[in-house]
This record gives C-alpha cells, sequence and structure tokens, in this order.
C-alpha cells in the first residue's frame, strides 16, 4: 500500500526497500505500478554494472557508432517508476546515481547532454541487505554502500513475508492459474514455510523457505499432476 501511494503520487519519492531473498520486493513495485498505470523500468544490479550500463554508452550498429539510454535515463526522460533492483550487488562506486536520486538534471558525460527527469520519475530501490553487507554469508558479494548514497532515499521500507492469510492466496491463486486447484495442500504448504520461518527466527534452522520458493513448488506439483492425470488417461500407471 505504501509503495502504490508513492508510485501514484507521480511525486519525485526515492525509496529502498530490504528485506529478505523471495518475499517479494521487486514483485510489489511491478504490481503497484500496474495497479497505478505507471510506466515500470527494472534494472538488475552486477559486480560489473558500471555507469555506462546505467546512463547509456556508445555501441557499434551496422558499422555505425550509436548511442543507447541505459535504463536510468530512460525512465528519466518518460517520467517512469525506476526500481534498481539488488542495488547493493553493485560495485561500490555508484556516485554516477547521486544526481538522479536527488531528482535534478543529470549529465550524460560521454555525449555532453543534459537529461531533465520528466514529471512522475521516481525511483525505488530493492536488497536483501540494508547497504551494510551481508556478515552471515546469506548474501555473499553484496556491498557496503556509501553513507551519504543511502541518504538520498527518503524512506526505507524492511518487508516481510507476506501474512499467511496473503501467502495462502498468492499459493491458490498460482494454482488456480496452472488447474490444478488443491486449497488443502496450499494450505499445509504455506503453514509449512511459517513454521520454519518462525524457528529460523528462534534460531533453530540455518535457511527460510520464501514466498518464490513455494510458487516454484506449486509449478512442480502441477506439473505433476498433469503428468499423472495425463499418464491415466493413457492406461499409464
Amino acid at each position: 500500500d505504501d509503495i502504490y501511494k508513492i508510485v501514484s503520487s507521480n511525486m519525485f519519492f526515492p525509496v529502498f526497500i530490504t528485506g529478505q531473498s523471495g518475499n517479494g520486493k521487486t514483485m510489489s513495485v511491478e504490481q503497484a505500478c500496474a495497479k497505478a498505470k505507471r510506466k515500470f523500468v527494472c534494472v538488475s544490479m552486477t559486480p560489473d554494472t558500471d555507469e555506462s550500463d546505467l546512463l547509456g554508452n556508445y555501441v557499434l550498429i551496422n558499422g555505425q557508432m550509436e548511442w543507447r539510454d541505459g535504463p536510468v535515463t530512460v525512465a528519466a526522460r518518460q517520467g517512469a517508476v525506476l526500481c534498481i533492483d539488488e542495488i547493493d550487488y553493485g560495485s561500490q562506486n555508484l556516485s554516477c546515481l547521486q544526481r538522479v536520486l536527488e531528482g535534478k538534471p543529470f549529465l550524460l558525460k560521454k555525449k555532453n547532454e543534459l537529461v531533465v527527469p520528466a514529471s512522475g520519475f521516481t525511483i525505488v530501490a530493492t536488497a536483501n541487505t540494508k547497504g551494510k553487507g551481508s556478515e552471515d554469508g546469506r548474501y555473499m558479494f553484496t556491498n557496503v554502500l556509501n553513507e551519504a548514497f543511502l541518504e538520498r532515499f527518503l524512506n526505507t521500507f524492511e518487508q516481510e513475508f507476506p501474512p499467511v492469510a496473503v501467502e495462502k492466496k498468492i499459493i491458490k491463486k498460482e494454482l488456480d492459474s496452472m488447474n490444478a486447484s488443491d486449497d488443502d495442500f496450499a494450505d499445509k504448504l504455506v503453514t509449512w514455510a511459517d513454521v520454519i520461518r518462525k524457528t529460523y527466527a528462534e534460531g533453530g534452522v540455518d535457511e527460510l523457505i520464501s514466498t518464490r520458493r513455494l510458487v516454484h513448488i506449486t509449478k512442480t506439483f502441477a506439473i505433476d499432476r498433469k503428468s499423472t492425470r495425463l499418464n491415466s488417461s493413457h492406461g499409464y500407471i
């Protein structure tokens, strides 16, 4: 609901969403944009992502060097919602984004063009950490982000896994979409994941079951059920 209010306001309001892997951080932004009918541009960071990947670069096309905007510039020109996914996987030098995160015009140095963000442009960053790295080793290769960089986000949201009732609704809809409806299976699956998460919080286990993993399990369940029905129809056991 908070993200929906932000993206539907058409205001520049950069926010940082942190939380465990697979709990729907990026999906929540995408769905909020769909509901608000806002254009959504997403870029996934890697340790090799640099300024050219984000802002744009000259590329060789049919023997000619042509400029191609990067996702940040595309979103700024179109007044879109830019989602920087896994921002803590990016290189430690993200200074090219500092002007962008202030909502101010930014310079494309390679072509000497000043880009003025269109109305409605805003940024949402997602990460598994809070920009402080991963001390327990769960999220290897994440970086410690500069404090001055993090301060450019107006709010930080710590996203938890969905409540049991919501997660059951998600899993049941996934099963319905694959013609494999089974409310009892969905209820037991979500209850199982919830017990594991509570045990994890108490230090009883080292691993979590994410919402993404539950969706993967439902797809496996649906394929297995479909295969069983197909074999049965052909007289196989």
